[in-house]
């Protein structure tokens, strides 16, 4: 029986949100220790330079640490940072578990597990890794409103982009790979993927960096925000993996009882 029909689309989003559970849980222990203290020290040197940040219209914008926050910081980095990492790791952990769905049975020669892990680096590659290069992130809630809209913008912008192509170099990968052999279609695919991906930087304008915030203390949040997207990735793939294999695996086994019992 095709592997496609031993493993069903409803099981893998089912443990796809489960590993985003987790992979959230861990998350926010990690962001917790390397996202927070950049993000201080950010809202600490905007609440010394009030009126750093401007307007298109050339008028002073006041900083949000002048305003009155809507929720505390304390709230913001415990059940705020928890809620935040939690639900972006089910999101993810569903989106990724119905991609692997769609992925089994149809990247080759490659098992339900290794479809998984395929789909999971693409996902971190394509929507985090790449658009980081080109739009890092900003802390949040810190500068004007409208920096921090633009550049949320223009991320998510470019990480459509990058996922599009990253889905089309698949697609020709695998096309390739009945002509050409896996190997050397999966190389194709990855040159052009990146050929496309940095033309398309290229052309596109600059991230702005916020005015007034030393470059250490950008780099600082953009190396945590990286840190923190790693690890949320990283462990939403190798427990979806696993739980992946071990689907399957069963699916297997009851195959087999069944066939056997049916031939007796």
């Amino acid at each position: 029986m095709p592997l496609r029909a031993t493993v069903h689309a409803r099981a893998l989003l089912v443990r796809g949100l489960l590993a985003g559970l987790l992979a959230g849980l861990v998350t926010f222990a990690v962001a917790h220790q390397v996202g927070e203290p950049p993000v201080e020290q950010a809202i600490a040197l905007e609440s010394s330079v009030p009126a750093d940040h401007e307007h298109a219209d050339g008028t002073a914008a006041h900083s949000h640490a002048e305003e009155d926050a809507v929720v505390s910081r304390t709230v913001q980095r415990t059940i705020g940072l928890w809620l935040s990492t939690v639900l972006v790791g089910i999101a993810l952990g569903g989106l990724v578990g119905l991609a692997a769905a769609y992925a089994v049975g149809r990247l080759g020669s490659l098992s339900a597990a290794q479809s998984t892990a395929v789909v999971g680096l693409a996902g971190f590659v394509s929507f985090a890794l790449v658009p980081f290069w080109k739009y890092p992130a900003n802390p949040p809630a810190v500068g004007s409103g409208e920096t921090i809209g633009e550049r949320t913008a223009a991320y998510f912008g470019f990480a459509g982009l990058s996922v599009v192509l990253a889905v089309l170099a698949v697609v020709v990968a695998v096309r390739l790979s009945r002509r050409v052999g896996g190997y050397v279609a999966s190389v194709a695919a990855v040159v052009g993927y990146l050929t496309l991906i940095v033309g398309a930087g290229l052309l596109l304008p600059a991230g702005a960096d916020v005015g007034g915030f030393p470059a250490a203390t950008l780099w600082e949040f953009r190396t945590a925000s990286l840190v923190v997207q790693a690890t949320l990735w990283a462990v939403l793939g190798v427990v979806l993996t696993g739980l992946v294999g071990r689907l399957a695996a069963d699916a297997r086994r009851d195959l087999a009882r069944r066939t056997l019992a049916a031939s007796l």
